[in-house]
């Protein structure tokens, strides 16, 4: 097995982890860790490429999508802090009435 495989393999598997998360989580802080596991699996592909066809701008541009995944959880988690301050419980499905 060549290296390039198993780093697809492994993309892969922390990408179908990271959707089962999204689909079967409540919690949204747990949401959010599983739309980070999905990011970093596409940044590792990402990367992968890059680096088989020699072209540093593809680390660049992971290093920034990595940025930006973190600044992404942060205005998340002060949005589901905002919901749970309101209303003593955070659930995804609930905050059907935040419109205003």
């Amino acid at each position: 097995m060549t290296p390039e495989l198993v780093v697809v393999c492994c993309a892969f598997f922390v990408f179908a982890c990271g959707t089962l998360g999204v689909v079967y989580r409540k919690n949204p802080v747990a949401v959010l860790m599983s739309i980070e596991l999905m990011i970093n699996a596409s940044i590792l592909l990402l990367i992968l490429g890059s680096r088989m066809h020699n072209q540093p701008e593809g680390q660049a541009a992971g290093l920034l999508v990595l940025v930006l995944g973190a600044a992404e959880v942060v205005v998340g988690l002060a949005l589901a802090l905002a919901v749970f301050r309101g209303r003593n419980r955070v659930d995804v499905d609930a905050p059907a009435e935040i419109a205003g």
